[in-house]
This record gives structure tokens, sequence and C-alpha cells, in this order.
């Protein structure tokens, strides 16, 4: 399965866990990437980190 991350719903869905739920911002983010398939918020990271290089996007 590929993983295609929504980055505006990443972004708005770890702000709501942030502000309404009242998780840190790592938790929130970790919760946001579980959200969209990922283990946590770093291997999502990694991954737009991944798809910028291979694509070379500026």
């Amino acid at each position: 399965m590929t993983l295609i991350p929504d980055i505006e719903g990443f972004e708005e869905r770890a702000a709501i866990a942030e502000y309404d739920g009242g998780l840190s911002r790592s938790e929130a983010e970790n919760v946001a990437a579980r959200g969209q398939g990922f283990p946590d918020a770093a291997a999502y990271w990694q991954w737009l980190a991944d798809y910028v290089v291979a694509r070379r996007l500026p």
C-alpha cells in the first residue's frame, strides 16, 4: 500500500488534537500521522522529506 499524505489534513488534525484535545504538539502530530496510516509523526515527516528529495522539489 502506498501512503499519500494529506498535508492540510495532517496540520488540521494535529491542531485540533493539540488545542481541543490538550495534547502536546508532538503527541498531536503522532495522532494526525496515525490517522493517515503512518506509525508516528517521524515516519510521516520522513516520507515527506524522501518525497521532496526524490522529486527534487524546492
